[in-house]
Parts: C-alpha cells; sequence; structure tokens
C-alpha cells in the first residue's frame, strides 16, 4: 500500500528544523533527504529512519522493524507527533551518515 501524500508533508512539516528536508518518490513510497542525505524513507504511512550506533544510542526505546520485506531494520517512529524527538533523530542520523555523495545534487 503506498502513502499517503498528506502524511508525507505532515512528516515534512514536523522535520522542519532538522536541516533541509525533502521527499522523494521512489517505487511508490518515499525517500527522505536530509542537507542531501538519504536518511529515512516512509513506507505504508510509517516513519522509518536508517539505524545507526548513534541514533540507537541517542533513541534506544525506540523499536527497529525493516520497512519492506527483504530490507534491513530502520529504526521506526511510532509517533510522529513528537516533533522535538524526529528533529534530533533526523540531525544524528544526518550527521552519523556523513557528508553527501559528490556530485550532482536533486533540488
Amino acid at each position: 500500500m503506498a502513502s499517503d501524500k498528506s502524511f508525507v508533508d505532515y512528516i515534512l512539516e514536523q522535520l522542519e528544523g532538522a536541516g533541509e528536508i525533502r521527499a522523494r518518490k521512489m517505487f511508490g513510497e518515499y525517500g527522505l533527504f536530509c542537507d542531501g542525505v538519504f536518511f529515512a524513507v516512509i513506507c505504508d504511512d510509517q516513519l522509518f529512519v536508517k539505524a545507526t550506533p548513534q541514533g540507537e544510542a541517542a533513541f534506544p526505546q525506540l523499536p527497529k522493524a525493516p520497512p519492506y520485506e527483504g530490507a534491513r531494520d530502520y529504526i521506526l517512529v511510532e509517533d510522529p507527533d513528537c516533533r522535538e524527538t524526529m528533529a534530533a533523530l533526523a540531525r544524528i542520523t544526518r550527521e552519523a551518515l556523513g557528508s553527501p555523495p559528490p556530485g550532482k545534487r536533486r533540488k
């Protein structure tokens, strides 16, 4: 089941302040980028953030689950209403993942 665009827009609004956040439609779902770095996916109206040691240490209470069959576990954000948690997790994950890949950045 594809994610609803209104849910994606809500997540983008909740992540304001975490950096330059944008969504890109990918395989019927959405990939999220923070300052040009791919850091999360939205699948079936759920937010999954790439698992990093830093993110897991900062938010050990958040569960992990694969966003789709065959994927690695991501951190599942069960409460997207908590803006502070989401923004902090996005910033921590972005920093842990490093710089965006060299080359042409999409707008």
